[in-house]
C-alpha cells in the first residue's frame, strides 16, 4: 500500500471511530506503528487529525464519542487485561456500582464468578453479561435509553441513586488527564457517572493507556477524587503516557498496571507478572504516607484516601511503583 492510500484509510477509520490507537491503525493497514506514527504525524501537520497518546484522534482539541459497534473493536486485549486485574479488586458480599462502557463490560463478565455480590448499574450490557450469575444480584437504576452505549441516563437515573452507599464505583470514560481526571462527550452520561460517584466510597477509574491524555467535553471524576487507575502498560515509546501516568500518581492516584498487554513489556520483563490471572480473596491495601484525601461531600466517616506508593504485585498485573515526586 502507498503511503496516500494508508493515510487515506486512516484518515477514515478516525473520522468513523472519533478516537484509533496506533496498534489499531497498524493492523488495518498492515504496516509497523513506526510508519503508521509516521503517517500520523504527516496528517496532524496538514491539520486532518491530531495525534494522542499512542493514537489519533479528529481534531479539535476534544474526542467526540464514538458508538458501541466502534469502541467494542478498540483495545480489546487491552480491556481484557484490565478487566482481569480490576475483578482482583472486589470482594466477596460487596456492594459495588459499575458504570456503563465496554471496558466496565468486559468487567461485568469477570464478577460473574463473585458469590454473594450486589451490583448496581445503569448499564444494560453490564446487567447483560451479570444476567445468569446465579450468586450476583444485579440492581438497575431507572432513566432513559441512550442506545450509542445501551446506558440509562437522565433525571430517572440519578434520582434512582440518590440515598445509595456502596464501597466502590467502577468507572470508564473518553479520556483521562492528571488536570482534569476522567470526562466523556455526553453530557447526561458525565451528569449519571457522577451521581454514581457520590454513592460510592471509592473510585476506581479503567481506562487503557490510548484514553490518557485524551480531554473530552464533560468533566465526571476530578483526579482528587479518584482512588485507583487500573490501566494497562503503555508503549515503551509513548513518553507522554507515562508523564501523564506519573502527574496522576503525583495527585495521589495509584496506579495499577496490567501484565500481559500486547503493547507492554512480555512475561519476564522487570516488573511483569507472567502468571496468569485469578481472582484474589479479601484484600487490605497498604497503609502508604502521604497527604489524606476526604471523600466527595464530606460525610462523616466517610473512606480517606491515600497516596500512592509501591505496592505488592497483585494477580495478573502490578501497582506502579509512582511514588508522588518531591517538590
Amino acid at each position: 500500500m502507498f503511503a496516500a492510500e494508508r493515510r487515506q484509510l486512516i484518515l477514515e477509520m478516525v473520522r468513523a471511530n472519533g478516537a484509533v490507537s496506533l496498534r489499531e491503525l497498524a493492523r488495518v493497514v498492515q504496516t509497523s506503528e513506526v510508519t503508521v506514527r509516521r503517517d500520523v504525524r504527516a496528517l496532524e501537520a496538514e491539520g486532518l487529525l491530531d495525534r494522542r497518546h499512542g493514537g489519533a484522534v479528529l481534531p479539535g482539541g476534544f474526542t467526540r464519542e464514538s458508538g458501541f459497534p466502534q469502541k467494542s473493536h478498540l483495545a480489546t486485549a487491552e480491556k481484557t487485561a484490565i478487566a482481569d486485574l480490576a475483578a482482583g479488586f472486589v470482594e466477596e458480599g460487596e456492594a459495588i456500582v459499575v458504570g456503563a462502557g465496554t471496558t466496565t463490560q468486559e468487567l461485568a463478565r469477570r464478577l460473574a464468578r463473585v458469590p454473594g455480590l450486589t451490583v448496581v448499574t445503569n448499564s444494560l450490557l453490564v446487567a447483560q453479561a451479570l444476567a445468569h450469575a446465579n450468586r450476583v444480584e444485579v440492581v438497575m437504576t431507572g432513566g432513559t435509553l441512550r442506545g450509542s452505549n445501551y446506558a440509562l441516563v437522565g433525571s430517572g437515573a440519578e434520582q434512582s441513586l440518590q440515598g445509595l452507599r456502596v464501597s466502590r464505583a467502577f468507572l470508564s470514560g473518553s479520556g483521562l488527564t492528571a488536570e482534569r481526571g476522567l470526562s466523556t462527550s455526553n453530557m447526561l452520561s458525565a451528569s449519571v457517572d457522577r451521581a454514581l460517584v457520590q454513592a460510592a466510597g471509592e473510585v476506581v477509574v479503567l481506562a487503557d493507556h490510548t484514553k490518557l491524555g485524551s480531554d473530552t467535553m464533560f468533566q465526571t471524576v476530578p483526579t482528587d477524587v479518584i482512588t485507583r487507575l487500573v490501566t494497562d502498560e503503555p508503549p515503551a515509546h509513548d513518553d507522554r503516557a507515562a508523564t501523564e501516568l506519573q502527574a496522576l500518581a503525583d495527585q495521589g492516584v495509584q496506579i495499577a498496571v496490567a501484565s500481559g498487554s500486547p503493547v507492554g513489556q512480555g512475561p519476564g520483563q522487570p516488573g511483569i507478572d507472567a502468571a496468569p490471572p485469578e481472582r484474589r480473596g479479601p484484600r487490605r491495601d497498604v497503609p502508604l504516607p502521604g497527604q489524606r484525601r476526604s471523600h466527595p461531600g464530606g460525610a462523616a466517616g466517610a473512606p480517606q484516601l491515600r497516596s500512592a506508593g509501591s505496592l505488592a504485585d497483585g494477580p495478573g498485573g502490578r501497582v506502579a511503583d509512582l511514588a508522588p515526586r518531591r517538590r
